[in-house]
């Protein structure tokens, strides 16, 4: 009886060691405000170490097949980061939340089999590699496009001064209608650039053609 009781706490130790990982991976994504921060990786990491201990000593000791049962880890994550991932403002979000995700559930599962070197080196790499990607070297930044609305009257040629002003080859969106015999133009541009309030005001002033410029945050 006594000997189970200290098997089972060895166990036990697999999945503190998971808390303690999916507490620091968590605490890396809570710095900068992701969807999934302390908690979400913490129970991550914890519950997939919990059924790889289930599954490799639950069922018969350690000559069990534990990757029947812990196979099913990595589908179920599967959904759980499909959840995060969604699509607004013309882009993607939350696929690196998602991915991170699922790799503390492997770190999770390398605790859960008392892989402990492994897990601990896996958390390390994790998080050197976000800090790395979220340096402020060009290389590892995304490309960032600023989404203006802009709404002109096209006399001649307006649409293609008002590329040229904004530096684009191509409108987003493009609305038409006629007011009382003017064409008016509701358009959408995306720029890499971020155009500075001074400079839109600068713009309405030298350009009476443009009635509005106005710039859609990325909710």
């Amino acid at each position: 009886m006594l000997e189970n009781i200290v098997q089972e706490l060895t166990y036990l130790i697999s999945v503190l060691v998971s808390v303690v990982l999916g507490f620091v991976i968590g605490f890396e994504r809570k710095l900068r405000s992701k969807e999934a921060g302390i908690r979400t990786h913490t129970i991550v990491c914890a519950g997939s170490a919990l059924i790889m201990v289930v599954s490799k000593y639950g069922f018969g000791g350690q000559n069990a097949d534990a990757s029947r049962i812990a196979s099913q880890i990595v589908s179920g994550i599967g959904f759980l980061g499909a959840g995060m991932i969604v699509y607004r403002q013309h882009s993607i979000h939350g696929l690196t939340t998602a991915a991170g995700v699922w790799a503390t559930a492997g770190v999770g599962m390398a605790a859960g089999a008392g892989l402990y070197i492994v897990a601990l080196g896996a958390t390390v790499l994790l998080i050197l590699v976000q800090i790395i990607f979220h340096s402020k070297y060009k290389v590892f930044r995304n490309k960032k496009l600023y989404k203006y609305n802009i709404s002109f009257e096209n006399l001649s040629n307006e649409d293609q001064k008002v590329k040229e002003l904004f530096g684009v080859e191509n409108f987003h969106s493009v609305s038409v209608k006629r007011v009382d015999g003017r064409v008016l133009f509701d358009i959408c541009v995306l720029t890499e650039h971020e155009f500075l309030s001074s400079w839109i005001s600068e713009t309405l002033v030298n350009n009476p053609y443009i009635s509005s410029i106005r710039r859609v945050e990325d909710n």
